[in-house]
């Protein structure tokens, strides 16, 4: 039971985000004792993916979390004289300005229920005229970390543990139910109209059959554990930091991957396909001969850049956009290869960032496909759970909904001793990872955060149409105004396990300069059109349509100076939240980097022994197992379950 858990181990977890999280694998692998604990029913924090139910509950979840009052803690009689304490928050303020605006029609029924749920959930939802979105409701509280909510939807959490029944997606069934329309605007009906037509959908009525492609929001609720929808939206580069040690540690048995198939430019209001591969370039047809020249003898130069100092020693101190008009590039070129190619900022980057960050995409390329990037079956919130299953393998134990009230600090060594849960249990330990959120207002009084905007949407077609329509996109939009930034999109399709058939799950994320609404609804203007009720004549032309959608800003703890904290003992390791780019190598830096603080001269994330090498008899068995030991690279063979990750041809339908 976690109200009886041992009363010492060497290291102590707070928070399982993906930093805590490998941090944990690691010592545990390393021998530690490892107790592993949050306050939230999930794993991943800020890093969690969730079913759309789930979601839903996440978000009424933070709107009850700004009521919380901090009553008189009972922890106090538990600290002796010779100790203090440092008080834990029991309020999540890392989320704020959440809105939420449903498109699609509320067809909604008393009997409507997510498939596979648990109990019963009933859903009033308030509907959302595409013209008069400023109309929503607003639901106030106290704070900005309180959540503004349009839509009131079912309550049951859903979180993305459960993965065993949403494995087979199955074509969405269209439903029949009738809507009643006032002055064009989509009204739920009432549960006694509800009634009374029943008798007439059992007759069928051509009138009220739904048209082709069209999604209701009903079909969402039902078809809600098809969804996995993460809090942070990223991909993993194919030679980074994370797929490496997911590799090196053999974690990557836990999880599968698809490869990104395009990267996408938005370029005066079209949105195109970037070649970037060798085979892009000279199959594109955007491209003239001579421009295709042009980008391969630059994007060479880009690849052994450091061979050749004297082509950008003069350009160091300006920008990288300045450097790319000094080269024999063209407008078209210059916009490819700054915002979809290298993704840096068009005022804040250097030059040796750009060719940095260029490499970097072209030493990614043809590793596992045709981009630089992968992206987890369901959800980026899997990688956490990943880590946590290692660290659980070799003796870590997990509580969730467990949460610390306080770190025990000891006045003579300044050093912290002990925790006290919410049982009242004193537990002690060497060591202790706490996530940033955990803080209180009192220790974190002189930390400065920036902010992330993020939004999710849930549309019914793809930004750019093609072939296929199972295509993994990711598109970046230039900043128009200064003092803005520019908005990373990345669109999945349902082979990724993150959302039912028909439909695209859209991430969109920028670094905050006003609240996440403000930041990205113009962007999301450009892209999409909301859903109608009225038939579109030319579908070909006309954009994707907006079935639902959230925005939220995220806090941004990722460069705050441990310093910053106040009065902190040492043996305490803060761990950030998600920071705003694209890659995970942040969170695999921090990791590793505290963990070499825990156990110095330590291997960071071994590979696990293998179980038919542990009983060896004769030196041939014996030099087999040191073969074993290791995984493979990108070309040799791997175990079944993790051959994603060791094969080159990655699926990518």
């Amino acid at each position: 039971m976690a109200d009886n858990l041992p009363s010492e181990f060497d290291v102590i977890v707070i928070g399982t985000g993906l930093p805590e999280s490998i941090t944990a694998a690691a010592c545990s692998r390393s021998g530690q004792r490892v107790l592993h604990v949050d306050s939230r029913s999930y794993y991943g924090g800020n890093w969690a993916s969730f079913s759309f139910s789930g979601l839903l509950s996440w978000l009424k979840e933070y709107q009850e979390n700004s009521d919380i009052v901090n009553e008189n803690p009972a922890w106090q009689e538990h600290i002796l004289e010779n100790e203090e304490a440092i008080a834990l928050s029991r309020k999540d303020k890392t989320i704020q300005h959440v809105e939420v605006f449903c498109y699609a029609s509320q067809d909604l029924h008393e009997d409507v229920e997510e498939t596979g749920a648990l109990q019963k959930n009933h859903a009033s939802v308030t509907s959302v005229n595409p013209t008069e979105g400023e109309h929503s409701a607003y639901l106030p509280s106290e704070d900005e970390s309180s959540s503004t909510v349009s839509c009131q939807m079912p309550t049951e959490q859903t979180p993305n543990s459960d993965l065993e029944n949403s494995l087979e997606i199955n074509d969405v069934e269209a439903t029949g139910e009738e809507e009643k329309h006032c002055d064009g605007k989509t009204c739920v009906k009432s549960a006694s109209e509800e009634e009374t037509s029943e008798n007439v959908l059992t007759t069928e009525d051509t009138t009220l059959q739904p048209r082709k492609n069209r999604i209701t929001y009903s079909q969402i609720i039902k078809e809600g554990r098809r969804f996995n929808i993460d809090l942070v939206s990223k991909l993993l580069y194919s030679r980074g930091l994370l797929i490496d040690l997911l590799i090196k540690s053999n974690v990557s048995r836990y999880a599968e991957f698809k490869n990104i198939t395009r990267i996408l430019a938005f370029r005066e209001g079209r949105v195109e396909q970037v070649p970037c591969s060798r085979a892009d370039v000279f199959n594109s047809k955007q491209l003239t001969m001579v421009e295709k020249r042009m980008l391969m003898k630059f994007l060479t130069f880009c690849m052994e850049y450091e061979k050749h100092p004297d082509e950008y020693k003069a350009y160091e101190e300006i920008t990288f956009s300045e450097y790319l008009k000094t080269q024999k590039l063209t407008p078209n070129l210059q916009y490819f290869l700054l915002h979809s190619i290298a993704m840096t900022s068009e005022t804040a980057s250097n030059t040796i960032d750009g060719l940095k960050a260029t490499k970097n995409f072209l030493h990614c390329l043809g590793r596992y496909g045709n981009t630089p990037f992968l992206f987890p079956l369901y959800g980026q919130g899997e990688l956490p759970q990943c880590f946590c299953r290692m660290c659980a393998v070799f003796g870590g134990i997990y509580c969730l909904r467990h949460s610390v009230q306080c770190l025990v600090v000891d006045k003579e060594s300044r050093k912290c001793k002990a925790v006290i849960d919410q049982f009242g249990q004193r537990i002690i330990s060497k060591h202790f990872l706490v996530e940033d959120s955990y803080f209180s207002e009192n220790t974190c009084s002189h930390v400065q955060y920036r902010q992330i905007s993020r939004s999710v949407l849930i549309t019914d077609r793809s930004v750019l149409k093609a072939d296929s329509d199972q295509q993994i996109s990711i598109l970046t939009v230039p900043a128009v105004e200064t003092g803005t930034f520019a908005v990373r999109v990345i669109e999945l399709c349902s082979s990724t396990m993150t959302c039912m058939k028909g439909t695209y799950l859209v991430h969109l994320t920028c670094t905050s300069s006003k609240t996440a609404r403000e930041d990205l609804e113009p962007v999301v203007q450009k892209l999409f059109t909301p859903y109608t009720e009225t038939e579109i004549e030319n579908e070909e032309d006309e954009k994707p349509r907006l079935l639902w959608a959230l925005y939220f800003n995220m806090r941004d703890s990722s460069d705050v100076s441990r310093n910053s904290y106040n009065d902190l003992p040492s043996n305490i390791y803060v761990c950030s939240g998600p920071d705003c780019g694209l890659g995970n190598d942040n969170a695999v830096k921090q990791a590793e980097t505290l963990f070499q603080q825990i156990c110095p001269n330590e291997d960071f994330c071994p590979p696990p022994p293998n179980p038919e090498d542990i009983v060896i008899d004769g030196d041939s068995l014996q030099s087999e197992a040191s073969e074993s030991s290791f995984i493979p690279e990108a070309n040799s063979e791997t175990p079944k379950e993790s051959r994603s990750l060791g094969k080159p041809e990655l699926s990518s339908q």
